[in-house]
Formats: C-alpha cells, structure tokens, sequence
C-alpha cells in the first residue's frame, strides 16, 4: 500500500527530489569520544530505511533515508534530522524509529518526546 505523506512539508522555491530526507549519524570518534556510533545508529538507519520502504513511502517524491558522517550533535547521540522541516531526535531503541516513522514520515507529526534540545551541541 502507497501512504500519502500528509501533511505535505512547507513549499520549496525549488522542485524538490524528496519530499523529507532522513540523516542518520553514524559517525565513529577516535579516543573514546562520546559518538552515535556507540550505540546502534547503522542499525537504527538501516531499520528505517525498511520500515520506510514497507510502507510504500521511500523515493523520489516521497522520503529518503541516509547514513551520515558527524552531524556535530554529538553529546545528545544517536541522532537523526529530518529534513525539510529541520527536526532533531535522539532514540533508544527500534521501538523510537517506528514512531519517527509513523508519526513523522507517515503524518508530518512531530515526536516532541524524541525531539534533541536546539542548543544542545558536540
């Protein structure tokens, strides 16, 4: 079944190819910095990416999910931003991804539990 992204996010000025783009840090530190590495981050990405995909929502016009390096969030980790919105969270468990997915990708709800403080940095 292909779910609608509803609502649509803010107008573009310009045609965009997704309609959200998920970043999952992946990042590994040297010297046993605090990093999203450290807990399941490929794992994590990689679940959303299937969930993403089950739900018929995943590719152009719709969402894309991808691993990234350091995105300078370090000390609230592991992180993921959607995008075009803007939205920082942090996760625990499987169980966290599916609700981004279901409330965010699926019904342009924000997860304000989830949600990464805005000053909180590396």
């Amino acid at each position: 079944m292909n779910a609608p992204l509803n609502p649509t996010p803010p107008a573009s000025p310009l045609p965009q190819h997704f309609a959200r783009h998920v970043f999952f840090c992946t990042n590994q530190r040297e010297g046993g910095k605090t990093c999203c590495a450290e807990h399941p981050a490929e794992a994590a990405a990689a679940h959303c990416k299937e969930r993403v995909k089950a739900l018929g929502i995943h590719g152009a016009e719709k969402v894309r999910v991808n691993k990234a390096g350091c995105l300078g969030r370090c000390s609230a980790g592991p992180v993921a931003v959607v995008y075009p919105e803007g939205v920082w969270y942090s996760y625990v468990d499987l169980a966290d991804i599916d609700e981004i997915v279901e409330c965010h990708l699926l019904r342009g709800e924000v997860v304000e539990r989830l949600l990464v403080p805005p000053r909180m940095a590396e």
